[in-house]
């Protein structure tokens, strides 16, 4: 017996980014995504800002995401949304419309843990294998740095975190003292192309266990173009692709490093990145090559998925449809929600 088509929409409004998306079970129809370039003024993201224009946003982007699937809202099986982690006044926005849908349609309302459907984004259906349980789960944002343990589905064990800023957010922080635009991320991955990441040696911070730390790089960072702009003016300009290697490889070795050791203590070898920073070439390079030669099995996510997107909610609202995990209105937004 053929089993009947389940139409999940889903809403994506942790941070900065409006998101919306129709998945027919496992497949994606439709990811829309309307993006805030105001926050570019500020070198960061603005919270009230986000919010106000997710509150613009919200509507036409649902609007779109179910003409482009050619899905009508009587034919949706249940709304999915982020209910956490992020910034409050942003999923507020999300939350307060995907209820007020649920009530008008008569339909389940399915919360979604963000962390967790950035790694749940690689049981979308498409040309990649689906990772087998359990596996390691590496999540790098701009918000978050993490390692845990997943055992299924939603059987999440964090074993290590940051101690202050993610990975994503020492990105940016290093690409505005170098006069890069917002975000950096992206920016220094393509000029750390054309540098030597060997050029300038800057320290790994020695953190117990798992976890990591981010802030001390930072900071570290910022003396060293200080000093050398008090010497020379011009340092930056004439060795910022050196630079932006140097930055991009010690970002990368600090998780790494950690992801080397997790590997040795829990003898998990399959590697699963999620987040935005999974997009970076210099990781996704260093973690292939060791995969070939520890023999290691690593996911990468499809570039699509990897910055914040409503389809890793939905692939996470439809695996909790199966179960019938649903949520309830009762049930409010989370800045710091847990597994």
């Amino acid at each position: 017996m053929k089993q009947q088509s389940c139409y999940i929409l889903a809403i994506e409004s942790s941070c900065d980014d409006t998101a919306a998306a129709i998945l027919r079970n496992d497949e994606v129809l439709s990811n829309i995504i309307a993006t805030q370039d105001i926050h570019k003024a500020y070198g960061g993201v603005v919270p009230e800002l986000a919010s106000r224009a997710h509150q613009q946003n919200i509507i036409p982007v649902v609007d779109q995401a179910l003409k482009k699937a050619g899905v009508s809202k009587k034919q949706l099986s249940a709304i999915a949304y982020t209910r956490g982690p992020g910034l409050l006044g942003s999923l507020l926005v999300g939350t307060s419309f995907a209820k007020s849908l649920s009530m008008g349609l008569e339909i389940p309302l399915i919360d979604v843990n963000h962390m967790q459907a950035h790694l749940l984004t690689h049981f979308i259906k498409d040309e990649n294998p689906n990772p087998e349980f359990p596996f390691l789960g590496v999540t790098v944002s701009g918000g978050h740095t993490q390692i845990v343990i997943v055992k299924d589905h939603f059987d999440f064990e964090l074993i290590g975190t940051t101690l202050d800023d993610a990975i994503g957010e020492a990105f940016d922080k290093c690409g505005k003292i170098l006069g890069l635009g917002y975000p950096a991320g992206p920016i220094i991955d393509k000029k750390a192309q054309s540098g030597n990441p060997k050029a300038f040696k800057f320290p790994i911070p020695k953190v117990p266990g798992l976890n990591v730390s981010y802030s001390g790089f930072k900071t570290n960072v910022i003396n060293f173009i200080h000093k050398n702009m008090q010497k020379d003016e011009g340092f930056i300009e004439a060795n910022l692709n050196d630079l932006c290697a140097s930055i991009q490889y010690t970002l990368v070795e600090i998780i790494y490093e950690k992801i080397l050791k997790a590997v040795e203590i829990h003898q998990v070898s399959r590697i699963v990145l999620g987040g935005g920073v999974s997009a970076n070439s210099g990781l996704r390079s260093k973690l292939t090559k060791t995969a070939i030669t520890n023999g290691w099995e690593v996911f990468l996510p499809t570039f699509e998925f990897t910055t914040d997107n409503a389809a890793m909610i939905g692939i996470v609202g439809y695996l909790k449809y199966l179960k019938k995990d649903f949520g309830s209105l009762k049930e409010s937004a989370s800045a710091r929600l847990k597994f």
